[in-house]
This record gives C-alpha cells, sequence and structure tokens, in this order.
C-alpha cells in the first residue's frame, strides 16, 4: 500500500511537470507572435515573381520578412489573431521599387531648391516663368540652405517657349546683388548670373576646361553664363553641397521622404563623390531607412577600398561598385556622337557631333581594368554611339584579361547608340539600364537635333530584351521627379509630349515595365535574393498602390499614386489627401 501511494504520488508529480512544461511550450511557441507582423489582404498583390503576373489573395510579414504569400483562408488559418490585419480596400500592393538608376543624394536638393521644371511636373514653360520661380522661391526660403545661392534646379530649354538657355542677363533679373544658378534637367548644364561667374571665378580669360565649354557672347571671349558639362559640374556640386551637420542632415531627410513618398525602398545613388562621406555618416548614425547603394566615381578609388564596398548593407547603406561617365546629355547636343546634330548648339559649327568626357582611350581601358581587376561592378554612363564604341573596345580588352563572370556591368541611359551595338552589350554580358522616359520629355525635340528615323529607335530597350539583354529602367533624378508609375507609363506607351508615338516596336508590355524597377532592378544590384518579388523570405519592402497598373488604360499610368510604402514591415511613407512629396 505505501508504494502504490509512493507510486500515485510520483505519477502525479509528472503530470503536474508535464503539463507545466506543455504550458511553458504552448508560451514558447507563443511568443513569437508577440513580434510585429501583419496580414494584407482585400486587393490585388502582384507576386512579380515570373514571366507572367501572379496573384495571392494575402500575404503576411514577421519582422520585417515576408513568411506567407497565398491564399486568404491558409493567412488567417495560420496567423489569424495573432497579426494585424490590414485590407487593402480594392488597392494594389507590389514589391518595394528598386530604380536603376538615380542621384538618392541629389534628391534633397531637389526638394529644397526651386522647381524649374516644365508641365507636367512643374510650371516653367517660359523664360519669365524661370525668372518669377526663382524670385518666389527666394522671397520665401532666403538663401541659408543653399550656401548664399539662389538656386533652382530642372529648366528644360528644350520646352521653354524661348528654345533657349538662361544667360546671366536673365538670370541678374532674379539678383543682381546674389548669386543665382540655374541647373538644367538633364544634371549636365548649368547657368549662373553676373554674379555667380565671379564667385566661381569665370572671365574673359579663363579656358575652357577638357571635357567642358564655357559658353561665350557673340563676337567675345565673355562668358555668356551658360556652362556645360566639366565647367558646370563642379560649380553645381559645391553649390548644391550642404554645409554643416544640421544642413547636411536637412537634405538628406528631404531626400528621403521624397524616395519614400515615390515607393522608393531602395535607392541608387548613381555618382558619388566626396558626399559618400556625408552618406555614410548619415548611416552610421542610423538615420537611413532607405537602402542606399552607392557607386563611386572613378575619380575617388580610396573610398571603394573601405568595408563599406559590400554586397551587404551596414545601417541601410553600402557601396555597390564604381561610376565611369564616358559622355554628355543627347537633350542637351554633349553626349558624343559619330554623326553630327542637325542643329549644333550655340558656339558650336555645322558637323558638330558632341564631345567625349575622357578624349583618351588609353584613360578608360586603366578606369576599365582597375574595375575588372578589383571585381568591381561598373556602372558606365553611356548616351551616344561614339562614347559606346570607346567603352566598348575597353570592354573587349578587359573581358580577355579578367573573365567576365556574373560581373553586371550596366550601361546607363543609352539613348543614341545604334542598333548594332546591342550585339556589343550581349557579347559582354552586360545589363541595359535604358531611360525611355526621354520618349515623352525630348522626343519631340530628338526629331528636330538627329531626325525622325533615328529618333524612333532611342532607348532601344525592348530590342534589347528580346535578343537576351537584362535590362532595367529608371528616372535618373533629379533630373525628372522621382516618379516610378512615369517610368512605366514611358516605357510602355513611348508617346511624346505631342503626342508622337516614339518607337511602337520599342515598348514594354506593363508587366515587363514594373519588374524594370522591382525584379528585374533588384536583380541588376545583386539583390535578387533579398529583394523585387514578393516571396516568402524576402524583405517585407511593399508598395501600396492605388490602382492596379496592369489592368488600367495604359494611358493613364502616369497618373497611378503611391499610397503607401513600407520599408522591411514598417510604414513609411503614408498619402495623407493632396499632401505631396513636395511640400
Amino acid at each position: 500500500m505505501k508504494f502504490r501511494l509512493i507510486y500515485l504520488l510520483a505519477c502525479f508529480f509528472m503530470l503536474a511537470s508535464c503539463k507545466e512544461s506543455s504550458e511553458k511550450k504552448q508560451d514558447a511557441v507563443a511568443e513569437p507572435y508577440k513580434l510585429q507582423q501583419t496580414i494584407f489582404y482585400g486587393g490585388d498583390i502582384i507576386t512579380m515573381d515570373g514571366e507572367e503576373p501572379q496573384y495571392v489573395e494575402a500575404l503576411v510579414q514577421r519582422e520585417g520578412k515576408i513568411v506567407y504569400v497565398g491564399d486568404k483562408a491558409g493567412a488567417m488559418d495560420q496567423y489569424g489573431g495573432k497579426a494585424e490585419e490590414v485590407d487593402l480596400q480594392g488597392h494594389t500592393m507590389v514589391p518595394g521599387f528598386v530604380d536603376g538608376h538615380v542621384h538618392f543624394a541629389n534628391l534633397g536638393a531637389q526638394a529644397v531648391t526651386a522647381n524649374l521644371l516644365a508641365e507636367p511636373d512643374g510650371n516653367v514653360n517660359t523664360m519669365d516663368d524661370l525668372v518669377t520661380a526663382m524670385r518666389e522661391w527666394n522671397e520665401k526660403n532666403g538663401t541659408d540652405m543653399t550656401n548664399g545661392w539662389i538656386i533652382g534646379m530642372g529648366y528644360d530649354d528644350a520646352v521653354l517657349k524661348e528654345g533657349r538657355h538662361p544667360t546671366k542677363e536673365d538670370l541678374d533679373k532674379v539678383s543682381s546683388e546674389l548669386p543665382v544658378m540655374a541647373t538644367h534637367i538633364s544634371g549636365h548644364f548649368c547657368s549662373v548670373n553676373t554674379k555667380g561667374l565671379e564667385l566661381i571665378g569665370y572671365d574673359a580669360s579663363t579656358m575652357d576646361p577638357d571635357g567642358g565649354v564655357i559658353r561665350r557672347l557673340e563676337g567675345s571671349q565673355e562668358p555668356n553664363g551658360v556652362l556645360e558639362e566639366l565647367a558646370a559640374i563642379p560649380a553645381m556640386l559645391k553649390a548644391l553641397s550642404p554645409s554643416g551637420q544640421e544642413m547636411v542632415d536637412f537634405y538628406m531627410d528631404k531626400g528621403q521622404e521624397m524616395a519614400f513618398s515615390f515607393g522608393y525602398t531602395t535607392a541608387q545613388e548613381g555618382r558619388a563623390m566626396q558626399n559618400h562621406e556625408q552618406l555614410a555618416d548619415y548611416a552610421e548614425r542610423g538615420k537611413l531607412k532607405l537602402d542606399v547603394v552607392t557607386y563611386i566615381d572613378y575619380a575617388f578609388p580610396k573610398y571603394l577600398h573601405t568595408d563599406w564596398n559590400s554586397r551587404n548593407y551596414r545601417n541601410h547603406y553600402r557601396i555597390g561598385g564604381m561610376k565611369l561617365t564616358l559622355d554628355g546629355s543627347p537633350q542637351g547636343r554633349t553626349a558624343w556622337r559619330t554623326e553630327p546634330y542637325l542643329i549644333p548648339p550655340d558656339g558650336q559649327k555645322e558637323g558638330y557631333s558632341g564631345y567625349p568626357a575622357i578624349p583618351n582611350d588609353e584613360d578608360v581601358q586603366a578606369i576599365v581594368d582597375t574595375a575588372f581587376a578589383n571585381n568591381w561592378q561598373l556602372l558606365i554612363h553611356c548616351n551616344a554611339d561614339a562614347s559606346a564604341d570607346q567603352l566598348f573596345r575597353a570592354m573587349n580588352k578587359a573581358v580577355k584579361q579578367y573573365g567576365n563572370t556574373d560581373r553586371r556591368t550596366t550601361l546607363i541611359h543609352g539613348q543614341l547608340i545604334r542598333m548594332n551595338q546591342l550585339d556589343s552589350l550581349k557579347k559582354y554580358d552586360m545589363v541595359g539600364s535604358f531611360f525611355p522616359m526621354h520618349t515623352f520629355y525630348w522626343g519631340d525635340w530628338y526629331k528636330e537635333i538627329i531626325g525622325p528615323e533615328k529618333a524612333q529607335q532611342i532607348s532601344p530597350i525592348n530590342s534589347a530584351l528580346e535578343m537576351g539583354i537584362p535590362v532595367t529602367s529608371h528616372t535618373d533624378a533629379p533630373v525628372a521627379l522621382p516618379n516610378l508609375m512615369m517610368v512605366m507609363h514611358t516605357t510602355v506607351n513611348r508617346v511624346s509630349r505631342s503626342g508622337t508615338v516614339m518607337g511602337p516596336d520599342e515598348r514594354l508590355t506593363p508587366y515587363q515595365a514594373l519588374k524594370t524597377f522591382t525584379s528585374w532592378g533588384a536583380w541588376q544590384h545583386f539583390e535578387e535574393d533579398s529583394k523585387g518579388t514578393l516571396t516568402e523570405g524576402k524583405l517585407a519592402d511593399l508598395v501600396i498602390l492605388d490602382k492596379n497598373p496592369l489592368k488600367v488604360d495604359p494611358m493613364t499610368l502616369k497618373d497611378i499614386r503611391v499610397l503607401e510604402t513600407i520599408k522591411e514591415g514598417e510604414t513609411v511613407y503614408k498619402w495623407k489627401g493632396e499632401e505631396t512629396a513636395m511640400k
């Protein structure tokens, strides 16, 4: 009897112990559900995975990662009652946007300075509009946040009624006491007033720098205020670079806000110089929420030998590789062609065909070799066919010497390359990041400066895709607003401002166009394992749109609005009525 009692007591304590263990186990299972997680349902959820559109009913994110993609019943069965539930209310969810080429470090300046863009992105369509916009901006803001300059960004001589760049005389109407700078929409020109020329140090005795032009008054060596390429870019960088920690942070904050408002979850800094140090410091202090991958200008290789040069982000920042610039702007007629422009720019004679950024082939070869020898991904700004010829000569030698396994060398823009040069893109396993936005903004201008037939071939993105060349598209902001819905609109429609279709055979389908800045954009940056599609295990980088871009009239794609941007499960932007990123 005594042993029976001991046995029963032992069983009781064992059962109690098992129950306690079971409860602890259940608590352990339940514990993860205290983590931040969300079920999304009730709208079109496009995974962007595969060659044809695929839709799912629900997506679940936990602590910044996608943990479920499938039917709603399955999501509710596994996660119902254990996660926040978000009804999309008929709106559309897609992966976070990854622009093939943008200048993140300049978005702050675009947000802060006077908007000189023409319609539909701004209201500057005449020289008087430009002067008024800059005066009003100065009256409202002053020059404390622009290094003492009155600055506006984005004027377009191809659209201005006068059909020319503003001169120092025009900008002297804004102010004769303060320096004034208007930057061209291409980012390759600027115009300054008399005081601005003084501060930069340009006068009649100043020689044109290599790779740049100081335009002169007719019949004189006196500068007229219009500066091209390397005569403009250093001056622009100096004027547009914020000084002091407070102002640097202000610009970065504004740039990040703007990027999120257009659906970016990953942005590229497409040509960093010393400003890499500002970007890295901003990241180190935990202020970046957006992922930023930077490409360092070839003239600053020291940064490429730091720990920031990595396939892995640290505090949302990394260096992705090297940037090489070989020519200028096609709409500004500084892109280097083998044939002359039909209308030479002011100060140039008939037969003018643009010019190289780096005249010596040996110098270009040394830069490409350095990137290949160090296994750095190389992005090359190359707009026209003569600069493409120069690039392919260098690629031929570098590939033979160093091999070419999965480098993802990327041609940026390729507006005026010849169709037969696509063969070289294919031969050297290059990515083509094309720029179909030009079809809308400058399609009509190209008909004038290169001829109607060649204008139909700008940004041959579909021809490249059909040849098996990986492609992406981009905004090149602040060339235009960082509006990837406008990228999609122009990639699908290829319609100019006047309504002319610019190369109907180069149109992409809406699904392909959306892939250029989701799954294909992620692949270009070696990030396809963590971004670009709505797939279990990837980052919960998500964008909610007010309409499904695969189901609307293609001519309304540009009107689609980003309602919400979610970076790793956290809402970083939400549209509030008529509020816009530009305010």
